[in-house]
């Protein structure tokens, strides 16, 4: 006791100069650490399939087509009604075959799984038809757009039980993304009480205007998935949402500002999305999220480390003993490799169900319901 009162004595006589002492002593008891997660054994595929494409609006469309290619899907058509988004994925896998419509592939037996980018409102009742049809689905992000079609959508599952997935990539394609959970997992910070995400886009006026479910619906849906993730959180809701149109009179209709408080069985979620990333930047959005334990704390810089260290994949754990930086940039994706065994083996290993249709179903209660400032 008598060092404590002498400490906090000593503290108000010295002013900043010991305050900065007294911060130095005390990361010098706790140093921090910087590791380069290595790459670990490569995760070959165990099973092939056969997809087609339905839809390829927008680019997100190549990531997925990779994601499944790597995991030992053979991409065997693609089908759109729109050409120039059409001609650049031919450009870029010329092998694939021009499918002269989408009943053709859809009445393909051969064809195990339906992968979409399609404009986002057409994205879940291409789904239905495709489990309708005896094919599982993924979809990119939006994959729902309007509670009524997630109605729809969990209808057709019962159906068909076929599988209706949603490509999160910010999580399932973001390195970084992928050791956070599995530090989560493992306890590295105790349990989870909370995760805010904050996530900047750039906006592309002719992407992104049109049938995309509003801003929340939008871009939220990532950050709901990694609430409903990393808190483990089998139930949700919404706490409350806002959105706003600042700077985009033109569009009145449009919403480049939005944020929504969630709350959960897991733990506790905010988010924040915007359409305000600065041509200056370098990268698309300087996407961060804030993983808060009992036990410390982990802070992602998926994109950049501004006026930091180069590349992508930044992640920062702080725990009761010390503070460690971790470059995940050679981590490996398990998701492609997952997600094809699933639909071989009829599992949810590389992304449960439940919990994918729980991300959509906040975001459209909190774009339904948002405070529009």
């Amino acid at each position: 006791m008598a060092d404590d009162v002498s400490r906090r004595s000593f503290l108000r006589t010295a002013g900043p100069a010991g305050l900065v002492s007294s911060a130095a002593f005390a990361f010098q008891n706790h140093p921090a650490q910087e590791i380069v997660v290595p790459r670990g054994p490569e995760i070959k595929p165990e099973h092939k399939i056969k997809f087609a494409v339905i839809g390829v609006d927008h680019n997100h469309i190549n990531g997925i087509t990779d994601a499944l290619r790597r995991g030992g899907g053979e991409l065997v058509s693609v089908y759109s009604p729109t050409e120039k988004p059409l001609a650049d994925y031919t450009k870029k896998y010329p092998d694939v075959k021009v499918a002269a419509s989408e009943d053709e592939i859809l009445n393909d037996s051969s064809i195990q799984l339906i992968a979409s980018a399609a404009i986002p409102d057409q994205r879940a009742p291409t789904g239905i038809r495709a489990m309708h049809h005896g094919k599982d689905y993924l979809s990119d992000k939006p994959a729902i757009t309007t509670l009524e079609q997630l109605a729809q959508v969990r209808k057709a599952i019962k159906e068909t039980n076929r599988i209706f997935a949603i490509m999160y990539s910010e999580r399932l394609e973001n390195r970084a993304s992928v050791k956070a959970g599995e530090l989560v997992r493992a306890g590295a910070i105790g349990k989870v009480v909370q995760t805010i995400n904050i996530a900047p886009h750039q906006v592309h006026e002719e992407t992104r205007f049109p049938r995309y479910g509003g801003i929340l619906c939008d871009i939220g849906s990532h950050q709901a998935d990694q609430f409903v993730f990393y808190t483990n959180s089998t139930k949700a809701e919404v706490t409350a949402s806002q959105i706003a149109n600042v700077n985009w009179q033109k569009y009145p209709k449009f919403q480049d500002f939005g944020d929504m408080m969630m709350h959960g069985n897991g733990g506790f979620g905010y988010v924040r999305v915007d359409w305000f990333t600065p041509n200056g930047l370098g990268v698309w959005g300087d996407g961060r999220l804030f993983i808060l334990g009992t036990d410390g704390y982990i802070e992602l810089r998926k994109y950049i480390d501004v006026a930091g260290r180069k590349g992508a994949s930044h992640l920062f754990l702080v725990d009761q003993k010390q503070a460690t930086y971790m470059d995940c940039s050679q981590m490996e994706l398990p998701f492609g490799p997952q997600f094809v065994a699933d639909v071989v083996n009829r599992t949810h290993v590389a992304q449960d169900q439940e919990q994918a249709l729980l991300a959509t179903e906040l975001v459209l209660k909190a774009q339904k319901n948002a405070r529009m400032l």
